[in-house]
């Protein structure tokens, strides 16, 4: 059974590794900021550059709604936390 990273369980091998948590603020608040989420939408290298600890590949990811790379960082996201990547993916913008 997949381990899946949940809000409520945000742990990585007890901890969760510094360099994913800028990620995972973003999933969050993509999840619950809709003005976020248009952002993201609109222009991700834009929205993104407030998040200055995500390295390129990170941001790469993010933009591209690359799933299985960001859960291969983090571990398997859970519904809320993927809807980013999801609606991204349902763009079509590549």
């Amino acid at each position: 059974m997949a381990k899946v990273f949940t809000e409520k369980k945000e742990r990585l091998g007890g901890e969760v590794a510094a360099g994913r948590e800028e990620l995972i603020a973003v999933l969050r608040r993509a999840a619950t900021e809709s003005d976020f989420l248009a952002r993201l939408a609109e222009d991700p290298q834009e929205a993104l550059k407030e998040y200055y600890s995500l390295t390129p590949e990170e941001v790469a990811a993010l933009a591209s709604g690359d799933i299985r790379k960001i859960e291969s960082w983090v571990g398997k996201l859970d519904e809320k936390l993927a809807t980013w990547l999801w609606c991204r993916l349902a763009q079509e913008k590549w």
